[in-house]
């Protein structure tokens, strides 16, 4: 099963990555690959509670490879991490099949709390690099997080989602209107307050110019 799994990478990133030459190339030289053949030895010892020899192998795998995946982390097939360095993969989080993670993304937790505390991803989602997803809650299948964003809330299937915080920008392709923030709401009642003064002053330079007007043609 192992093996399988470990071929599958192989193939998620001959398929997705245009420098792959070969899958022996992948296999030896590919850091991503070799963060993910670790974690697969690492997560069966995680799993049959040998829980130091899991966090053994994933600390060298670490010094290897710059990536650290924490053995209990679930990962599905398929998934290919891109370049890799300064990937964090934490202890409950699930990764489904045929994802695609670039370097420095963390999928983090908030929170002291034991249970479950990292994201969950669906099938096919691409997480740019920088990103960052904190939380226990799910990232929908078909999902795109752009580079650097921080995303602190579910995403339905079908989504990209960008900026700090991230925000849905697209669902099925379709982009999404924008959403009004708590600043836009504010910018947009000064505007109202600046544009009641001005009718206000305008009424009473009116007013003013009326009254000058009576005054001189008395005089």
């Amino acid at each position: 099963m192992i093996l399988k799994d470990i071929w599958l990478d192989v193939k998620a990133v001959q398929a997705r990555d245009p420098a792959a030459r070969n899958a022996l190339e992948v296999l030896l030289l590919y850091q991503g690959v070799h963060a993910l053949i670790w974690h697969r030895f690492a997560h069966w010892f995680y799993q049959h509670k040998m829980f130091f020899v899991a966090r053994l192998i994933s600390q060298i795998s670490r010094f290897f490879t710059l990536i650290e995946i924490h053995p209990g982390a679930q990962l599905g097939h398929g998934i290919l991490i891109d370049h890799g360095c300064g990937v964090v993969i934490g202890e409950t989080a699930v990764v489904g099949d045929n994802c695609t993670i670039y370097q420095g993304v963390t999928l983090g937790g908030v929170g002291l709390n034991k249970g479950k505390r990292h994201p969950t991803l669906g099938n096919n989602v691409t997480v740019g690099c920088g990103a960052k997803i904190l939380g226990a809650f799910e990232v929908g299948d078909n999902c795109s997080i752009a580079a650097n964003a921080v995303l602190l809330k579910p995403l339905e299937d079908n989504v990209t989602a960008v900026g700090i915080p991230a925000r849905p920008v697209k669902k099925d392709g379709v982009r999404l209107p924008p959403q009004k923030t708590v600043h836009s709401e504010e910018i947009e009642q000064l505007n109202q307050k600046i544009t009641a003064l001005e009718q206000q002053l305008e009424a009473m330079r009116k007013t003013l110019a009326a009254c000058t007007g009576d005054g001189e043609s008395k005089a």
